[in-house]
């Protein structure tokens, strides 16, 4: 069977799998994730996604049944991708900006193998009840907002922000299951890989 690597040092991501009962063992290439000039949200993170799998599988040195899982997730309002924050200024921006609103959470995952490569994106619409400016500070504060796409993460503690969710929670968080479970079975990778008993 197919050895399953993910491109990513993602602990949600992982932890994605495992509830899937998908072992996979972690094999990270930087890539340059800056955008294109021009470069839509979803095409940014398709490629992100293609080429952070492609550079594990390199990494690999092109070792026998591996297949590399490449995701990327990114936070878009009014067409714009709102990265991981800077600083507290521009984390204090995009949960203002964010509030009482409803934005769209992209997220893509990619399998590449010695011979193959596929891609899915997955949209997601995320609405945010209104904040207090001494909520947004508490959050900061946490440190939770540090390494977010968007400044939050809907698995943690900004939980609480969201009024409601149209799409697919898992690809918030940062992995789409329904689709990556129909792409690692095109890959020859089943789900619910239980240890057996004995």
């Amino acid at each position: 069977m197919a050895e399953l690597f993910l491109a990513s040092a993602s602990p949600r991501r992982r932890e994605l799998l495992a509830q899937i009962a998908v072992p996979c063992v972690t094999q990270i290439a930087s890539i340059d994730e800056n955008p294109l000039p021009d470069e839509p949200a979803t095409a940014y993170v398709e490629r992100l996604a293609r080429e952070k799998a492609r550079a594990g599988l390199t990494a690999l040195g092109g070792r026998a049944n591996a297949v590399v899982l490449g995701a990327d997730t990114a936070v878009v309002l009014d067409g714009r991708i709102l990265g991981k924050p800077q600083d507290f200024a521009d984390f204090q921006r995009m949960l203002r900006a964010l509030a009482g609103r409803t934005h769209q959470v992209l997220t893509a995952v990619a399998l590449v193998s010695g011979d193959r490569e596929a891609a899915r994106v997955v949209a997601s619409d995320v609405t945010f009840r209104a904040l207090s400016e001494a909520e947004i500070e508490a959050y900061w504060a946490s440190g939770e907002p540090c390494d977010k796409a968007g400044g939050y993460g809907i698995q943690g503690l900004a939980a609480v922000f969201v009024s409601r969710i149209e799409g697919s929670y898992s690809a918030v968080v940062g992995l789409p299951l329904c689709e990556t479970a129909q792409l690692l079975a095109d890959f020859g990778i089943p789900c619910w890989q239980m240890p057996t008993q004995g």
